[in-house]
């Protein structure tokens, strides 16, 4: 067999770095325009120690992540009268993200998203992968990144303060080839941002894609629907899919359609009209082909909740986005403090590349070579705008 020197001298560094302390970083953090505190969270069933981050900001937004799945589960922004407020759904212990998590929060991975039938071909081999969402994989699996306990680190600069998180996932893990070491770093900035940089390298040709999965709700009431926020998204086209949520292959213009958010417009405002995608997705649940998308890093979609004055801009690299309006939830999983998350009570922005890329060889690649490095970059910021 031949191993990759150079990818073997990159693990030992891996494990080494984790194992590192630095006390400067480890313990209560020193005075900075974006503080961090480190507490203990909680304990997984086979005693393995989790740990809380809080990061905040000199303009009152904290952001609190946790080092199982990367898990952002708190995130405190102001609104227009300066009242701070969570916009994320999710919960307030351990325990319910282990025993029942729709992704609240979470980093995924291997694969975000849906692969049909949970096989791909990939240098002649077939692959087989878990079928956890009905006859399809998604979202990396039984037990994706959003179920693993990250290595983590801090780095704190004058303007923003960073999480940085390191898992290996081995060769095979949930049916993926090769060895997989995965960063992925949150950047908390003095100007109310969430940075999200992801970084990969393999020892064996793979796929990748991955994405964050926080659900927003910008009014800061969990008992309110997302209904009345106002969307736009730049994109011309998207992806529409069969019955089963995986794209046909092609690609339809978004004009004269309820897909069409070129223009701000309240999610309401058609989500509920007779439209064989949205009676597919019980809603919006598609990926949007973002225009633009080989130029880079650039804005590629917005929210706006009028009442508050919220603002939410993303920025990505990515060629696709995924827009879901909580249509599974269904009043079961409980808020953080009293009730229960309705239905349509979040939406998400999951900024990656196309469901099922590794079967449709005409979508962009998703493929990762030995040697090559995966780099993505996205970014959540948050305004005021009366």
């Amino acid at each position: 067999m031949i191993i990759n020197k150079n990818f073997v001298l990159i693990i030992i560094s891996f494990f080494f770095l984790g194992n590192c302390k630095n006390p400067k970083n480890d313990n209560k953090m020193r005075k900075n325009k974006v503080s961090i505190t480190k507490s203990f969270y909680g304990k997984t069933k086979d005693n393995k120690k989790v740990d809380l981050y809080s990061f905040k900001n000199e303009n009152g937004m904290q952001v609190d992540i946790i080092n199982y799945g990367g898990i952002i589960t708190s995130l405190k922004v102001p609104d227009k009268n300066g009242e701070t407020e969570d916009i994320v759904l999710g919960y307030n212990k351990l325990e319910d993200y282990i025993n029942e998590n729709p992704y609240f929060g979470s980093i995924i991975g291997r694969y975000a998203n849906r692969i049909a039938k949970g096989k791909f071909n990939l240098n002649g081999n077939q692959y087989t992968l878990a079928t956890n969402n009905d006859e399809n994989h998604l979202h990396g699996g039984d037990i994706g990144f959003d179920k693993v306990i990250w290595e983590a680190e801090t780095k704190i600069n004058s303007n923003s303060s960073s999480l940085i998180l390191k898992y290996l996932s081995r060769d095979m893990e949930e049916g993926y080839p090769g060895n997989l070491y995965t960063t992925v770093t949150y950047k908390i900035t003095n100007d109310n941002s969430v940075e999200i940089k992801y970084e990969a390298q393999t020892d064996k040709t793979t796929v990748i894609n991955l994405t964050q999965h926080s659900y927003f709700n910008l009014s800061g009431d969990f008992n309110q629907s997302i209904l009345n926020h106002k969307v736009k998204i730049n994109s011309n086209q998207f992806l529409p899919v069969n019955k089963s949520l995986i794209p046909t292959g092609n690609k339809l213009n978004v004009s004269m359609t309820p897909f069409d958010f070129r223009n701000y417009k309240e999610i309401k405002r058609d989500i509920n009209v007779d439209n064989l995608q949205l009676n597919y997705g019980n809603g919006y649940d598609h990926c949007w082909v973002l225009n633009d998308y080989k130029n880079g890093y650039r804005l590629v979609a917005s929210a706006f909740h009028e009442e508050s004055g919220r603002l939410m801009e993303v920025y990505s690299d990515q060629p696709g986005l995924q827009f879901y309006t909580g249509n599974f939830l269904d009043g079961s999983l409980p808020q953080k403090e009293e009730g229960f998350y309705n239905f349509r009570s979040g939406f998400c922005m999951e900024t990656q590349h196309f469901p099922n890329s590794p079967n449709q060889p005409d979508f962009p690649s998703v493929t990762l070579n030995p040697n090559e490095k995966y780099n993505s970059k996205t970014t959540y910021k948050f305004k005021i705008k009366e």
